[in-house]
């Protein structure tokens, strides 16, 4: 063809059928994270010279080298994140109506906590409720595990023994990632103390050319002992709402154990939260209330979930 020759219609200029623009917000959700280059293109064939510019500027490079470098350990971490926890993890049934109305559920909860201090709490109670909170957020996995392990030993216990022979085939790699799932906790105040440690034996002392040039090479030292602290943080983002989600990958061991372990981890975090902090604010029935509702609502979900696995899906407690 040349050059000026007209093209077929829905023919590119290089010569490959036009792709389907996705936008970036909606890549991001998905499993794998475009490469750099593809999020700098944005739309187009090339980087924009305009793009160039602001990162070839070396005034703005205190922006753009950690949005860079952000990214990348994101990207590489969250692939890795998803090859332990996917997104759709073995022998998981998702039910559209159950999703719906746990969305609801949790929303509802929300609003009814932010009701609650607004009208009956202080500026004490709001504290509380962000400490507790915190407290939750770092309890949580710790708790997860242990409820887990109950629950997969009791119904390991109950089920028959053709079930417990099935199930001890997918023990080994459900317990593998929630191995991977806390080495990484573990391993992330041993990375900070490093870095830190590291950075207090740095020269402070910067004059003169050699001591621009140290300062640069510190930095990329600097860059370097911090970067696994960073990977392991964004490691932790990226898998916390799936290992939650899904009881760490144990829908292959048995279908209903998510909602189990769910049930039994809001009513442990709800009693760790009361002899903390104690009850809600507001008036005792309706704190009371408030207290009790947030764990008997999920209670109720789980086991509606399993009377719907085993209506529809023929899934039995006992396997």
């Amino acid at each position: 063809m040349s050059i000026n020759a007209p093209r077929p219609s829905g023919q590119s200029p290089y010569g490959r059928p036009p792709q389907p623009y996705t936008p970036l917000w909606r890549r991001l959700r998905e499993d794998e994270w475009p490469p750099l280059g593809e999020v700098l293109r944005g739309r187009q064939e090339q980087i924009h010279p305009g793009m160039w510019l602001v990162l070839l500027l070396p005034c703005l490079w205190w922006l753009t080298v950690p949005l860079l470098a952000g990214y990348q350990l994101a990207r590489t971490a969250r692939r890795m994140a998803r090859r332990i926890f996917p997104g759709h993890p073995e022998g998981r049934i998702e039910d559209p109506e159950i999703l719906r109305v746990q969305r609801v559920r949790a929303w509802t909860a929300l609003t009814m906590s932010g009701v609650l201090l607004a009208v009956f709490g202080g500026w004490q109670d709001v504290s509380e409720a962000q400490q507790q909170f915190t407290q939750r957020l770092f309890l949580a996995p710790w708790v997860a595990l242990l409820s887990a392990v109950v629950v997969v030993a009791l119904l390991f216990w109950a089920a028959r023994p053709a079930a417990r022979r099935a199930m001890r085939t997918h023990l080994w790699p459900a317990a593998r990632s929630a191995l991977w799932y806390f080495a990484a906790w573990t391993l992330l105040p041993l990375l900070f103390m490093a870095a830190f440690k590291g950075m207090s034996l740095l020269p402070s002392n910067f004059t003169g050319l050699p001591g621009l040039l140290l300062l640069v090479s510190m930095m990329f030292v600097c860059f370097a002992l911090w970067t696994p602290f960073w990977w392991v943080i964004y490691f932790l983002c990226f898998t916390s709402g799936p290992a939650l989600r899904h009881a760490f990958n144990l829908p292959a061991l048995h279908a209903a154990l998510p909602a189990l372990v769910t049930s039994v981890l809001v009513w442990v975090i709800a009693f760790l939260g009361l002899s903390a902090g104690g009850l809600p604010p507001g008036p005792v029935p309706l704190a009371v209330c408030a207290f009790l509702g947030g764990p008997v609502s999920v209670t109720a979900l789980a086991w509606w979930e399993i009377h719907r696995l085993r209506r529809r899906h023929g899934v039995r407690l006992r396997g």
